[in-house]
């Protein structure tokens, strides 16, 4: 017992050692960002040799304790992602900011599985992987051809898709945060040039097919969300095709303070339309020059330029056409033959330019603020006069006879000729401001846009039609044109638009996050106000075995309208016409799963979509004729499903099968059914509603394909396979109500 205070005095000491050891602790805050200096979530920040550890949020913030007075490491752990370790030596009760940047590993290991959940559980959205946009086998190439596997495609030349039975307009494309706009006098694919987004400068591609934020602008269908690279160091590429050609060059400082990507294309598909119908001189060229800068100020701000050139020229002087079809019936049989001899051509010029430049500021780890301002400009020209001499009749089949493949038995004959004078001039001038906050569970966005839209347009064409001598539709006492539209319009419109969105992650033991908003719009032009409640709610079971998040959205969405919706058929501009309107709800699943070895994703998506104030429009190939008016509703609905997986390993591939039924039911779309006697004489008549009909992108099925394959002994040699099904789409009788959208163009094949 005699050692007893010994014993107590030691275990005193040992006590006190211990709270003291427990009250001397640092902290260390930091953010956590990729090569291109965007935020990383899911960074797992650890103490080298312990077990736990913390998580960066989604704007890459972390926060964590640790022991002071004595040296330590933190690792930083992501996948795909090359391991960061940092060491420290801090004072009790310091805290220590860092930033750290993690750069991508040298493979991705299972990329298909391991993904963003963040990207999980938002409705809509596909992330997908930009390199299979190099290599994917398509004429037109891109970003585009990617989606085109997810959305179905009826124009191989074309970069424009419908997403969900919405129109070409209905598409938002935003490339690091700046709205892009196209062509728009476009009238065919083979006329369009090289896309905005260029597949060699970009690194990360989402894709929202509906149910998309508050934080996106004001269309109906779908965005394109597009981030180009910020290099860290010295690299480039070169390729060289039979229709296109490329160079990208990229680097950056040695303090890494300034960054350069820029890239030139050029493309032709001169090969591709040397066996057309019309057999002439095509000609068609585009060119397009990018450039991304980024100059970091200081410590928590940056400076970024943006610039895009791209010029697209189009020449056709067509020769001949050839078209027969043969007639089977009872009563009468023959190969019927159409030869059409042209005189003219046509030339059409596209210049589109664009400059943005934007300042990022960090006032602390949990704010990020940013300023942008861009200018866009759009300079069409089209020029056509081409006439036709055409020659209709039953066409020789007999090999045998001097007369084979020519018209011996003539029906008819007559001129026609089509002329065009077009010019359009479009200028977009856009200031805005975006935000975040991380307030903890609570991700806040916010944002204000301003935009000034100047548009110059000149539209002069029509059509002439001669039959045995007389001008159709004939009048002894004047000569008549068909489709004359003749307009001269100056449009000015200034647009107000901003949003706030929170983003609220729920207690981890329930797996729910929301994500609610509202967006605002204001335009000088039809002077309309519009607000634009949207959310989506996600959860992930922990509970469960099963890698598996289900996902709700939607909301209001609205579109204002722009150029080609204002114009009516007559070629008249209607300013006092109203945004389209629609209401949206979109659910589904994503689920990670493995089969054998290999990692695979399966996501399945249901969607209604509930439409009014539209504006009915036409296609003709791929321009829109709008009528200009707001006089249908309409709805969409249907069922998309999608596997991801890797085949191969490193070898991503994946199918997507859709469903879908699109209806729309215009306004005093009334028609009359006569009846008839013995002689062909009316008797009665009864009127009618033509009631709901196909719209013009309904297609009930669409299937897409994508394939990686490479041998097993050099993965050099690769193997892409890239195959389309969409079921027939219908299309208008011209003039007919009753009969509208009644005809079909066969399933394309791809």
């Amino acid at each position: 017992m005699k050692n007893l205070p010994i014993l107590l005095l030691l275990l005193t000491v040992f006590a006190f050692s211990d709270i003291a050891a427990q009250k001397s602790q640092a902290y260390v805050n930091g953010t956590v960002v990729g090569v291109d200096e965007a935020p990383l979530a899911g960074v797992s920040v650890s103490m080298l040799g312990k077990q736990t550890g913390v998580v960066t949020s989604d704007s890459g913030t972390f926060s964590i304790v640790v022991p002071a007075t004595r040296a330590f490491a933190l690792v930083f752990t992501f996948s795909g992602y090359q391991s960061v370790q940092r060491n420290f030596l801090l004072n009790n009760n310091e805290r220590e900011f860092v930033r750290v940047r993690m750069e991508p590993g040298t493979k991705s290991l299972d990329s298909v599985v391991v993904t963003n959940n963040r990207q999980r559980r938002e409705a809509g959205l596909v992330a997908l992987n930009p390199k299979n946009a190099i290599n994917i086998p398509s004429p037109s190439g891109g970003v585009e051809a990617l989606i085109k596997v997810m959305v179905g495609s009826n124009n191989e030349l074309s970069s424009q898709y419908s997403v969900r039975g919405g129109s070409y307009d209905e598409n938002l494309v935003y490339v690091n945060d700046f709205e892009v706009f196209r062509p728009y006098l476009v009238r065919s694919g083979q006329q369009e040039g090289l896309s905005f987004i260029n597949a060699e400068m970009t690194r990360n591609v989402n894709f929202y097919n509906g149910g998309f934020q508050a934080i996106y602008g004001d269309k109906l269908s779908s965005v394109l969300d597009v981030q180009y690279r910020k290099p860290k160091r010295f690299g480039g590429s070169a390729y060289v095709g039979l229709l296109e050609q490329g160079l990208h060059l990229e680097g950056s400082s040695k303090n890494d303070r300034f960054t350069f990507l820029a890239g030139v294309r050029n493309r032709s598909n001169r090969n591709l339309l040397s066996n057309q119908e019309t057999q002439g001189n095509y000609v068609p060229s585009s060119a397009d020059l990018q450039a991304l800068l980024t100059y970091r100020v200081g410590r928590n701000s940056s400076l970024e330029f943006m610039g895009n050139v791209s010029r697209t020229r189009f020449t056709l002087t067509p020769a001949f056409s050839q078209l027969t079809s043969s007639v089977f019936s009872p009563f009468y049989t023959a190969n019927l033959g159409l030869d059409i001899y042209f005189s003219g051509r046509e030339q059409d010029r596209y210049l589109t330019s664009m400059a943005g430049l934007s300042f990022t500021h960090r006032p602390n780890s949990r704010l990020r603020l940013k300023w942008m301002i861009s200018r866009f400009e759009n300079d069409e020209n089209e020029s056509i006069d081409i006439t036709g001499n055409y020659l209709f009749g039953d066409r020789e089949f007999d090999k045998s006879q001097a007369d084979f493949g020519l018209i011996n038995n003539p029906l008819g004959s007559g001129v026609y000729q089509t002329y065009s004078r077009n010019q359009l001039n479009i200028r977009v001038l856009n200031a805005s401001h975006k935000g975040t906050l991380d307030h903890g569970n609570h991700y806040i966005q916010w944002g204000q846009s301003f935009d000034h839209q100047t548009i110059n347009d000149r539209i002069h064409e029509w059509e002439f039609q001669d039959s045995a001598g007389y001008s159709l539709p004939f009048n002894p006492s004047q000569l008549n044109l068909n489709k004359v539209i003749r307009s001269f319009a100056d449009i000015q419109a200034t647009r107000l638009s901003g949003y706030i969105q929170d983003n609220i992650v729920f207690n981890d033991s329930s797996g729910f996050s929301l994500q609610a908003g509202v967006r605002y719009n204001y335009n000088t032009l039809n002077e309309e106000w519009l607000f634009s409640p949207r959310a989506g709610l996600s959860w992930k079971p922990y509970r469960w075995k099963e890698d598996i998040i289900f996902r709700v959205a939607g909301g209001l969405y609205q579109q204002p309208p722009f150029y080609r919706e204002l114009r009516r058929y007559d070629g008249s501009v209607n300013p006092a016409l109203r945004a389209q309107k629609s209401w949206q709800v979109t659910g589904g699943l994503d689920y990670n799963f493995r089969m054998g070895s290999r990692p695979f994703r399966f996501t399945m998506e249901a969607y209604y979509k509930n439409m009014w104030d539209v504006v009915p429009y036409d296609v003709d190939n791929v321009r829109l004729r709008y009528f200009g008016e707001n006089m249908a509703k309409a709805y969409t609905t249907g069922l998309e499903l999608r596997l991801f997986g890797d085949l191969v390993k490193d070898a991503e591939s994946w199918i997507s099968l859709g469903f879908m039924r699109s209806r729309e039911n215009l306004e005093n779309d009334r028609y009359f059914d006569y009846t008839l006697d013995e002689n062909n004489i009316v008797t009665d008549s009864v009127q009618r509603e033509g009631g709901w009909f196909r719209r013009p992108n309904d297609r009930l099925i669409t299937f897409g394909m994508f394939l990686q394959d490479y041998l097993s002994t050099n993965k050099n040699f690769k193997v892409f396979l890239n195959f389309l099904y969409g079921s027939n789409l219908p299309y208008n009788i011209p003039t007919s109500v009753k009969h509208r959208n009644a005809l079909v163009i066969e399933p394309y094949i791809r």
